[in-house]
């Protein structure tokens, strides 16, 4: 009975959250061990239909670099990075589709479905989110470095995500972009998710992590900062508290705040029901960042 009373207990806690929350756009950034773990994908899958059966309006936004790295040396690739950016040639490029839109993608849609609830990929001529541009990485003396087919999103197909959201349909967006001519362009999933909440006007943008979230030590797991703002986040950069592969992903954060976007999450995606936990309970468990 005990037992069953801590459960209802639960549940009322979640009830001002689902109240506040219903009818309000989520984007959620899966990647890293969220989606290696088999468990902790389909407990992430479960947190997203869970969402959308209690009113929120959930996009999920996905990359897949290591996935891609033992498909390309699966093809015989040496995979290439510059600055953290991938070399994307057509060769590499041909896998990066393949792994991301016809292995990834369709996954994440199957599974949802199995779960009860529905989904859709959005990476088709006719069902195609995000549209974008060619963008080089900066060398050491400041000149361009020709990366290939890789780019930045410049255009977000908003209201054909939102006439999916509006139908309870899951729209579920890979890491890739079409450019003017049509062809396919790799980018960077962090800041597709930023992209994609900022067209959106979300009220929140949710990232899954390998960490708890931004820790003041990188040692200690439970030094995590549970709330910042802005400013307070842009010192901790400048401290060296934020560093290495954390930057770019708090910079999407900021972007994405900038752009109206309500609050944005770093979380735990190795955490069963790390979603729920986050978004339905008083004390959370990860970061929590406000303009």
């Amino acid at each position: 009975m005990d037992d069953a009373v801590r459960k209802a207990a639960a549940l009322i806690e979640a009830l001002a959250y689902i109240r506040r929350f219903r009818g309000c756009r989520t984007v959620i950034k899966l990647g890293g061990s969220a989606m290696e773990d088999p468990a902790a994908l389909h407990a992430t899958l479960q947190d997203v239909v869970f969402m959308e059966t209690v009113g929120l309006r959930p996009v999920v936004v996905h990359g897949g670099g290591k996935p891609i790295d033992r498909a390309m040396v699966a093809a015989g690739l040496t995979p290439r990075k510059i600055h953290g950016r991938r070399v994307t040639d057509d060769a590499a490029l041909a896998v990066v589709v393949r792994v991301l839109r016809d292995e990834i993608n369709a996954g994440i849609v199957r599974a949802i479905r199995a779960l009860g609830g529905r989904a859709v990929g959005l990476h088709s001529d006719t069902l195609q989110a995000l549209s974008g541009t060619r963008a080089p990485a900066a060398g050491p003396d400041g000149a361009a470095i020709d990366l290939g087919h890789v780019g930045r999103v410049t255009g977000v197909d908003a209201g054909l995500i939102e006439n999916f959201t509006g139908a309870g349909v899951v729209p579920v967006i890979p890491s890739l972009a079409m450019d003017a001519e049509g062809g396919w362009l790799n980018v960077n999933a962090d800041t597709a998710a930023a992209a994609v909440a900022a067209h959106l006007r979300a009220e929140k943008l949710v990232f899954l992590t390998d960490t708890a979230g931004i820790l003041r030590d990188p040692s200690d797991p439970a030094s995590t900062v549970s709330h910042v703002d802005a400013a307070g986040c842009r010192a901790l950069v400048e401290s060296g508290v934020v560093a290495a592969g954390m930057i770019p992903k708090v910079e999407a954060c900021l972007d994405s705040l900038a752009a109206g976007v309500g609050k944005v999450h770093i979380i735990d995606g190795r955490l069963p029901h790390a979603l729920l936990l986050e978004i339905y309970t008083d004390s959370g468990i990860g970061t929590e960042i406000v303009a």
